[in-house]
């Protein structure tokens, strides 16, 4: 088993283009790819305004809000409204998509993957509580969204994320804890 922790504080906030957010990657494969030529990246995305999100051709995501009161989503001509903590919702991350917030600035966790490259991620939030069994290959991430979590003898802070790989582990945490299924 293989268990790497991804410390919240070591990731460098990056503002996005149109000046609404700033985006903190947690993990991209392959290592040390930039927007252009990830097949999957996953990270925490602070949006302070309404405006457009970019655009990534050919590029699928999920987004989970996991901090605020939400958001009114234009996705191409479809509506989504996000006011649900925790709730993930996939769509095409090449459609023009709109961004209106409902009541103040949100933190969103951010799954995006290649369209035909590697295999399509899972996000599934848990509150596990006293534990629930976490399987780990071919590779899992876990991100602590509440205070605290422990996954293969990592202790994790808020928003601290550990990389694992192999059998399954035990999950412990104190509030949700997101968990992300994605190949190698």
């Amino acid at each position: 088993m293989s268990a790497h922790l991804l410390p919240a504080a070591g990731r460098t906030a990056v503002p996005w283009r149109n000046g609404g957010g700033v985006t903190r990657e947690i993990v991209v494969r392959p290592e040390g790819a930039d927007m252009s030529g990830f097949a999957w990246r996953v990270s925490l995305a602070d949006v302070g305004a309404d405006g457009p999100f970019s655009s990534f051709a050919g590029v699928d995501r999920i987004l989970t809000m996991v901090e605020g009161t939400g958001m009114d989503l234009a996705v191409g001509r479809d509506r989504r409204l996000v006011d649900t903590p925790y709730v993930p919702h996939r769509f095409p991350g090449d459609l023009p998509t709109a961004c209106r917030l409902l009541g103040g600035p949100v933190v969103n966790l951010n799954v995006m993957w290649n369209r035909g490259g590697s295999p399509v991620p899972g996000v599934e939030v848990l509150s596990p509580g006293d534990g629930v069994s976490v399987a780990g290959g071919p590779t899992a991430l876990v991100v602590a969204l509440g205070d605290s979590a422990e996954v293969a003898g990592l202790t994790l802070g808020r928003h601290d994320a550990a990389l694992l790989t192999a059998e399954p582990v035990t999950l412990r945490g104190t509030g949700p804890v997101a968990v992300i299924r994605v190949g190698p």
